[in-house]
């Protein structure tokens, strides 16, 4: 008898993390494990912001797979899926086809644009290194036409992101710390440039209490960030967004969207029902009618039994989903009770650019400006030590606190 297939779509957060505990969990005797990703390396997803916002170098977000998974207990297969066929247990991939007894799929997440007219096509937007490296760019090239008085036109230098969640937020905090570094460099007035956050909803960073939510924005409109709240952008064009029920037209040279996401559209093109945007999968992390598919991260709603709300799809969120998924297929193997996700919520940071940052930890402890920083920091190390040890952090971890 052949021993059973495993195989991982996707080396995000989820898909590193599952693959990672399968190799701790089962032996080469009792599993083969298959990890596909379109590319070579696992990126910080959690760091594109600051990629985006050219506030550290791109090649810092990424990690060589190889480097963390031994590709001798894992086989490490470069290809994009293209659709995955849930009935006949096969995947399609650009380069062929693999079939699977089990599957883990945590392809992660697109733009959701909720249907404004423009913005999918001329909104940036922080997916991927290559993107956020495309914003870097955009920007500095921004600074550089205004410098060489491309017309003197001041909505060069107008940044406009729209959504106020954590990459939102996160983003126009690190902007707030590159853009005097750019007006320096290009001898600009620093009174120039203008960030405006645009947001829907009345507040900011839904989630955190009043407390933090003032401070952080706060904060951020110290430094220049200027927020239009309970505002909903009506349409983007090219260089403009219409925003409010007045359809206030904002001129601009980089508008970044960022007020939403949805699944990877292969989940929908593979027949696997959505519910805004992705999948309601079981409370043992299966996709619904399917015994040997699970859906974790970005592309799958978990539901939280005390609310009756699902989880927000944070990197947090998805290690832990990866543990109760490996155990899972561990348990399917070898036979044995499968486990119920429940969320240990330990703790929310947001950083806002520079030293600045506050959250809380563990039991609603709150923290605000350095300690929340050195914080976040740690949080993030935290990662790279479950996913590749101290070698890892000292490789790649983050230790001064801006």
């Amino acid at each position: 008898m052949s021993k059973p297939k495993i195989v991982v779509l996707g080396a995000g957060y989820a898909g590193m993390m599952t693959t990672k505990r399968l190799m701790q969990q089962l032996s080469t005797e009792e599993a083969e494990i298959v990890l596909v990703n379109k590319h070579n390396y696992h990126y910080q997803t959690t760091w594109l912001h600051e990629v985006a916002a050219g506030t550290i170098d791109p090649n810092r977000s990424r990690i060589m797979i190889s480097d963390v998974i031994n590709s001798n207990r894992v086989s490490i297969v470069e290809d994009t899926v293209e659709k995955i066929f849930p009935d006949q247990k096969k995947v399609q991939l650009k380069n062929g086809d693999i079939d699977y007894d089990y599957l883990v799929v945590g392809l992660g997440f697109e733009k959701a644009t909720f249907g404004i007219p423009g913005m999918a096509e001329h909104a940036l937007s922080i997916q991927s290194v290559d993107k956020s490296r495309y914003i870097r760019n955009h920007i500095e090239h921004q600074f550089a036409r205004y410098h060489d008085g491309e017309g003197d036109k001041d909505e060069l230098l107008t940044f406009v992101v729209g959504g106020s969640g954590f990459t939102g937020i996160e983003f126009v905090g690190e902007l707030a710390e590159k853009i005097p570094q750019l007006c320096k460099k290009y001898d600009i007035d620093p009174n120039k440039p203008r960030i405006i956050n645009v947001e829907a909803a009345p507040t900011i960073l839904p989630g955190f209490d009043e407390e933090l939510i003032n401070y952080g924005k706060k904060s951020l409109e110290e430094r220049g960030v200027e927020f239009k709240l309970g505002t909903m952008i009506k349409e983007c064009k090219e260089n403009a967004v219409v925003v409010g029920e007045d359809h206030e037209e904002i001129k601009a040279g980089t508008i970044v969207w960022t007020g939403g996401v949805q699944a990877n559209a292969v989940i929908g093109e593979s027949g696997f029902e959505l519910t805004k945007g992705k999948v309601n999968v079981n409370s043992d992390l299966r996709a619904p009618g399917y015994e040997d598919v699970f859906i974790l991260g970005d592309c799958a709603w978990v539901m939280n039994k005390e609310t009756g709300r699902p989880y927000p799809p944070t990197a947090q969120i998805a290690i832990q989903e990866a543990d109760i998924c490996a155990a899972n297929i561990s348990a399917l193997i070898r036979g044995g009770a499968l486990k119920e996700f429940v969320f240990d919520n330990k703790g929310t940071v947001a950083s806002l650019g520079g030293r600045h940052a506050m959250g809380t930890i563990f039991d609603g402890k709150k923290l605000y400006g350095l300690s929340a920083k050195v914080m976040k920091n740690v949080i993030d190390d935290r990662y790279l030590f479950l996913l590749g040890g101290p070698g890892l952090v000292l490789k790649k971890g983050k230790f001064k606190p801006f």
